[in-house]
């Protein structure tokens, strides 16, 4: 039945990926969980490595009538990375792209008052930055938020993910100064597919793991 699995649950994988960043232990680090699944991954990171745990919300834009298929995603200060390729394909209009984008920016700021706030990411130059998920598939959502956190200025910018396909990884790399990713199977067709236990988390759940976790913004 579990054919192909690699993590037993999100804990698993982000105890296997803090193995990967052990380096980073002890140094001056934020990890940015991307809600929700990233925030439980983030946590175990966090915990790992003795860091401060932060979350980041991106938003994918999806495709006309094929709401999961990204062809771009927006952070939350409104940098949009589009999937130039899959835009085309659907063709996908600059007015549609404009919609999207204060429509998906309009639910980060609702999920930015229950998770952080509404206070803003600071300057990061003193610390090193992990960006964490619980998997990418076509990286639209870590792409932006990659964009979006290197115009905080941070010493260095890490994207780590339990699992990820080859080619998306190529793609992290020219965003990112260093990817660390625990395993790049194929074939990949969905992140959920890795995890024998992959339930959907609440609100509920994120800030439980945001409230046992030293945070960047207190």
């Amino acid at each position: 039945m579990f054919e192909g699995i690699i993590f037993r649950d999100r804990r698993e994988a982000g105890l296997k990926l803090s193995q990967l960043l052990q380096k980073y232990r002890g140094e001056e680090c934020v990890v940015f969980g991307i809600p929700r699944g990233g925030v439980e991954i983030g946590y175990y990171v966090a915990r790992e490595l003795n860091c401060l745990l932060e979350v980041i919300i991106p938003r994918k834009i999806g495709a006309p009538l094929q709401p999961e298929l990204a062809v771009g995603a927006v952070a939350e200060d409104g940098t949009v990375y589009i999937e130039e390729e899959v835009a085309e394909l659907v063709g996908v209009s600059e007015e549609y792209i404009r919609s999207a984008v204060v429509r998906e920016l309009e639910l980060i700021k609702k999920r930015l008052k229950v998770y952080r706030g509404e206070v803003e990411i600071p300057e990061l130059s003193k610390y090193k930055v992990i960006v964490v998920d619980d998997g990418v598939a076509t990286g639209a959502t870590m792409i932006a938020s990659l964009r979006f956190l290197r115009k905080k200025n941070c010493s260095r910018l890490i994207c780590a993910i339990p699992v990820a396909p080859p080619e998306t990884i190529h793609k992290l790399r020219r965003e990112a100064d260093e990817v660390v990713c625990v395993a790049t199977p194929t074939p990949f067709y969905a992140i959920g597919q890795f995890y024998q236990d992959f339930r959907q988390l609440t609100d509920e759940d994120v800030l439980y793991y945001l409230s046992h976790s030293k945070r960047l913004i207190k």
